[in-house]
Order: C-alpha cells, then structure tokens, then sequence
C-alpha cells in the first residue's frame, strides 16, 4: 500500500476585519486594498495592488506559491513586502512563512500535508446498507 502525501496551500489574513482563511488553488492571485483583488486586505495602509500569489511547479511535479511585490506586470507596491521580517520583491514561501503587508495586516503561509491512499478503493454495495 503507497501512501503519499496531498498538500493543501492556505493564507490566513489578519487584517482591520479580523482573521479569514483561504485555500489556495488557482494559478494566480491579485492581492491589495483593491475590491477587484482576489484576496481583498482591509486597511487603509495597504496598497490597491500590493502582492501577487504565483503557482509554481517543483521538479518533481509538486506546487509551489510564490509571493511577488505589486502585481506581474512590474509594478511594485508602494508598501513593499516583508517575509518573515525580510523585505523581498519575491519569494517562494514555504510552509509557515509570515508575510507582512502593512502595519497590523499580516498573513501566515501554510502548506497541510494530508495522507491519501492512492489504493484505497471501498466498495459498498448500496443493497448491504440496512441490514
């Protein structure tokens, strides 16, 4: 029995609002002040484009984010970006990263590894229910 792990990408944002989680999944997303943006930051000090989240792949096949100040034309933020305590233009984050956005706007990285069995395969049948 092969049991290999599935990774699950999650930001959670602490902003003005509170604290909200999201699973990440698609290739790109636009971060910012902006209501256009992907992952909307509330505060007044976060900029309308500030970061961008890019979906990598590894060698051997498996995802990564990489987080990009401003937005992927080139444009950078006016705030910039700190990944734990470290100003970047990019970088690829891993698991438990802590990016700062602005003062009390933050997000933690988080990369959950949950174990499937690619060999797991139950068969019910639906008459042996009720018995």
């Amino acid at each position: 029995m092969v049991v290999q792990p599935v990774p699950t990408h999650k930001l959670k944002i602490k902003d003005d609002e509170g604290s909200r989680q999201f699973t990440l999944k698609d290739a790109t997303y636009s971060i910012g002040r902006s209501p256009g943006c992907d992952i909307q930051l509330f505060s007044l000090f976060v900029s309308r484009r500030q970061a961008t989240l890019e979906k990598g792949r590894h060698e051997d096949g498996s995802y990564y984010y990489q987080i990009i100040d401003g937005d992927l034309q080139g444009k950078p933020s006016c705030n910039g970006l700190l990944v734990n305590g470290r100003k970047i233009k990019a970088h690829i984050l891993e698991d438990k990263d802590e990016i700062v956005f602005a003062p009390q706007v933050s997000a933690i990285y988080y990369l959950e590894r949950e174990l499937i069995d690619e060999f797991d395969i139950t068969l019910i049948n639906p008459n042996m229910v009720g018995e």
